[in-house]
């Protein structure tokens, strides 16, 4: 059964149609939109600050969303896939991003809409990366503008994906 539990008095809003692994945490001031997807081992703590989710953003196994005590919250849009065991804190995801496997993104960062963080890049704290962009690295930095065929063939792919997939599991 999955770890869903109130902190200070503030419990998570989790639409009916999104999928939350029977393993998964997600914990305190945590909003999400509709047709998200939270799956095995990740954890979303939002005990510190708040945590807001857009529609269909997909956090994948082993992932952590967290935020900083009083100072940084996370806040992610729509559409957005953050790949096997990424963590997320502190920070500002907009639109149609994907977030690579095993990246960081730091606090008080900006992700522009349409950009994709490459697996393994570390963004590093208050980095601004620029909408319609790679970055990758360590620390990021932006390697290329991102072109029409990524943009629909991986970010929409793989979040149109990840609602089919949740969708397995609910039957």
């Amino acid at each position: 059964m999955s770890i869903i539990k109130s902190v200070n008095g503030k419990h998570p809003q989790i639409p009916e149609n999104c999928f939350v692994a029977e393993n998964a945490t997600i914990v305190g001031e945590v909003t999400m939109g509709e047709e998200c997807s939270v799956w095995y081992n990740a954890v979303i703590r939002g005990d510190v600050h708040f945590i807001r989710m857009g529609t269909k953003v997909n956090v994948q196994d082993g992932a952590v969303i967290h935020a900083t005590y009083q100072k940084s919250p996370t806040t992610i849009g729509n559409n957005v896939s953050i790949g096997h065991n990424a963590i997320v804190h502190g920070c500002t995801i907009h639109n149609n991003v994907l977030v690579g496997m095993g990246s960081i993104i730091m606090d008080d960062c900006v992700i522009g809409s349409n950009s994709i963080i490459a697996a393994g890049a570390v963004v590093t704290k208050n980095t601004h990366v620029e909408s319609g962009s790679i970055y990758a690295g360590v620390p990021a930095k932006k390697v290329k503008d991102i072109s029409e065929e990524l943009l629909s063939g991986e970010i929409h792919r793989i979040a149109n994906n990840y609602v089919k997939y949740s969708g397995w599991f609910k039957e």
